[in-house]
């Protein structure tokens, strides 16, 4: 059977499809047997140096301390940047021309900066007119270049999924006496939500991972950086690159599944029942009906 995306392989198609996946699969075993000798000649599988993720020692004293530094700053990033970054967004689709000129200006701005010189940018602003403390700086500058950056992706992901709805939504809105306020917030903005959903989650993925570059160049103290010190300590830097990586791997799978697990709630909430009423209960809503008359 034939769909209206493609069409159904036949049997030449399925016989290639198995050998390309039997292909994909050897060369795939055959990488990680690679990674694990290279691995083992250079002695980087020896239990003395994966010894230390077993005491608790090395959770309680860095890798704890500096994960709980990412979610932190990825959460104040996050719950600061979703709504400047929807603020900016509906601006950008105002019928007023100099409230649509300054959003696009700022979106732009920001949006064309790297994070890393945004962060570099308020870490010295924080250090010189500012009486942050010298311990609350790097968050703080870390914070604000990732608001700053993701807010400005943020609004565009939300101009797009605006647009992206049929102009026929707000004509009908505007016919039943909607005023543009009113559209945006009953009638677009819980339409493009669910549709926005994926590349918001996306960007939120992204500031998980950002918050490395805070470590890295002006000393915030995440899991990255607490992951260097660990090393030097233990002297197992391979091992504490793969023991992050994999904690990084679980933090971004674990909101991408809750992102997944709310998409879906948010599209059944907006499905039809579909019950058939049968000429019972038809005679029943209308004799209600009547007497509520």
């Amino acid at each position: 059977m034939s769909s209206v995306l493609y069409d159904t392989p036949g049997p030449r198609a399925k016989r290639r499809n198995v050998v390309l996946s039997v292909v994909f699969f050897v060369l795939l075993a055959l990488l990680l047997w690679w990674m694990w000798k290279t691995l083992d000649d250079k002695n980087q599988l020896t239990s003395a140096l994966w010894k230390p993720f077993t005491q608790a020692e090395a959770w309680t004293t860095y890798l704890l301390p500096g994960l709980a530094n990412t979610l932190k700053a990825a959460a104040l990033a996050m719950v600061i940047g979703l709504p400047l970054g929807a603020v900016f967004g509906i601006a950008r689709l105002s019928d007023h021309q100099w409230v649509r000129g300054v959003a696009s200006v700022v979106v732009e701005f920001f949006r064309a900066i790297p994070v890393l010189l945004l962060m570099l940018f308020a870490n010295e602003f924080y250090s010189r007119y500012t009486n942050v403390t010298s311990e609350s700086r790097p968050l703080y500058a870390v914070v604000t270049g990732l608001v700053l950056y993701n807010a400005a992706v943020l609004a565009e992901i939300v101009r797009a999924g605006i647009l992206a709805l049929p102009k026929g939504q707000t004509e009908a809105s505007y016919a039943i006496g909607l005023r543009k306020s009113q559209t945006m917030t009953s009638i677009l903005l819980p339409q493009a939500v669910t549709a926005m959903l994926p590349a918001i989650v996306s960007q939120l993925v992204v500031i998980v991972k950002d918050t490395a570059l805070g470590g890295v160049m002006i000393g915030f103290t995440e899991l990255l950086n607490s992951r260097g010190t660990l090393a030097a300590n233990y002297a197992n830097v391979i091992p504490s690159f793969i023991v992050v990586a994999v904690i990084f791997i679980l933090l971004n799978f674990i909101l991408t599944s809750f992102a997944s697990w709310l998409e879906a709630r948010l599209r059944r909430s907006k499905r039809g029942t579909g019950a058939v009423l049968g000429a019972d209960k038809v005679d029943d809503v209308n004799a209600a009906e009547v007497g509520g008359t």
